[in-house]
């Protein structure tokens, strides 16, 4: 193991379940006395009584203490998930998100009061469009697949119009895993197309499943192979020549900013993962933000209302007829907005496009020093992400799990394994700009240590992690009976 990476062997802070070191009496808390009479509550809403464990408040913080550590997070290390960009937000918009007037801004006050609020969301409607080159923005969905969702709606909705009858939708097998369950919650029949040999789509292939059943294509962009779909333009025109429409999947946004315009590629509708891209610390559930970016055909179907700009101020905009309508709670989540919105003024443009060219720069420096020792999948020229496979560790008996495990020994938080389904074995990394050289540089060292453990002593891999507070568990008990005590 190197000397010089994260990985060390320290303390492991153990504890009991809270509710056998909990004690009778113990309290962590004051709570005022209450003015109101006890009531009984009517026999039929009486359950079971709820144990619930008495601690002091020392107790409490040093559970709580001893959690974070056992947990990794950005903040801790790098993380490795391709697909997902995970990369060190700026704390200065936490900050933003966090001040007084915006953080406890009531979603109900009248148009008249919120206008500081509004303007922010005007704003940042505004910047979207402009980063993405398309015509107009919402930003209610909640995340990317509510983005996607949202876009489905929007051509169900378009085509409705029309009066045409479209029952499917093209699904590549490098889209994101979530589109063929929102083409298919709206009513489309998903139908699988496959990459061409390069890891990219063939536009004869597209040509060949497109017809006037069929209501367009959802395409990532770039793929989740990290490649970009480089016959873009050509896809696009074929599926326009059929009267269809072209979604795009906007979450590998991190390796185009400044440098695609999504318009000019033919895409007609979009979402942004803002909690990808744009500053917000996503995982464990959430929060996230999915705003839909569209051309100017599909504006009427914008989900209402839109934060709109009249000479007096800004207002909602409910009056929209062909609207999908509401999809979220007032207008999204706001924090996840106002986090983005400090974002990308803090950034500018340049900087914005220079994080791109970063991100696509660290991935393409991972590629190069790691290919003679992983299989590299595909010899396309990566953005954002590379994926590699254990095709030469598979004759040691060593798999990409096994590397994964090992890996947590080092310090790192595993890449993203075994996805995209079309590479078997895959390893995919995406550093993100926010990585710098000599930290890349010790994570290439610890990946090679790895694989050099796998040929001198792979019993080692077997068994990892071992410096962890939990070993490796079976992997299939593990989903169905969850180690809860650790």
């Amino acid at each position: 193991m190197s000397n010089h990476g994260p990985g060390r062997k320290g303390l492991i802070l153990e504890e009991p379940l809270l509710w056998e070191k909990g004690k009778k009496g113990r309290n962590g808390f004051s709570i005022p006395e209450s003015e109101v009479p006890e009531a009984a509550l009517p026999p039929e809403l009486e359950g079971e009584p709820v144990d619930i464990p008495d601690l002091s408040e020392i107790d409490i913080v040093r559970h709580y203490t001893r959690l974070s550590t056992w947990n990794f997070g950005v903040d801790t290390g790098m993380y490795l998930l391709g697909s997902c960009t995970m990369k060190y937000n700026p704390k200065i918009n936490e900050k933003m998100a966090g001040t007084p007037g915006i953080s406890t801004a009531h979603p109900m006050l009248e148009e008249v009061h919120s206008q500081g609020v509004l303007q922010l969301l005007y704003e940042l409607q505004e910047y979207l469009t402009v980063i993405t080159g398309m015509d107009g923005t919402s930003l209610q969905p909640a995340a990317g697949a509510h983005g996607e969702l949202c876009g489905m709606l929007m051509f169900a909705a378009y085509f409705k119009k029309r009066g045409e009858t479209r029952t499917k939708i093209i699904i590549p097998d490098t889209a994101h895993g979530t589109n063929p369950a929102s083409a298919a919650l709206c009513g489309f029949k998903p139908v699988p197309l496959a990459s061409g040999p390069d890891g990219m789509l063939q536009a004869e292939d597209v040509a060949a499943l497109m017809d006037e059943e069929t209501a367009g294509i959802m395409i990532t962009n770039p793929n989740t192979l990290g490649l970009f779909e480089a016959s873009i333009k050509e896809i696009t025109d074929i599926i326009h020549a059929k009267g269809g429409l072209v979604y795009g999947d906007g979450a590998n946004m991190n390796a185009a900013l400044g440098i695609v315009d999504f318009k000019k590629c033919g895409i007609d509708v979009m979402h942004l993962n803002l909690h990808k891209t744009f500053s917000t610390p996503h995982g464990g559930g959430g929060p996230g933000a999915g705003p839909v970016c569209v051309v100017e055909e599909l504006l009427p179907y914008l989900p209402a209302p839109l934060v709109v700009k009249h000479d007096d101020g800004y207002a909602l905009d409910y009056n929209r007829a062909d609207s999908i309508g509401r999809i979220h709670a007032f207008h999204g989540n706001f924090g996840v907005l106002v986090r983005a919105y400090s974002y990308i003024l803090s950034m500018g443009g340049e900087n914005l496009k220079r994080v791109a060219e970063l991100a696509v720069l660290n991935a393409n420096y991972i590629r190069e020093l790691l290919q003679d020792t992983l299989h590299l999948a595909y010899q396309t020229p990566s953005m954002h992400e590379c994926v590699f496979s254990d095709k030469k560790q598979l004759e040691l008996k060593i798999t990409t799990l096994d590397m994964a495990k090992r890996l947590i020994d080092h310090g790192y938080h595993p890449p993203t394994i075994y996805f995209p389904l079309v590479v078997p074995g895959a390893i995919m990394i995406e550093p993100t700009e926010t990585e710098n050289k000599e930290d890349i540089d010790q994570l290439i060292e610890a990946i090679k240590a790895v694989v050099e453990e796998a040929q001198e002593d792979p019993e080692r891999l077997y068994q990892a992690p071992t410096l962890t507070k939990v070993r490796r568990l079976d992997e299939t008990q593990a989903a169905r009976k969850p180690c809860l005590r650790g």
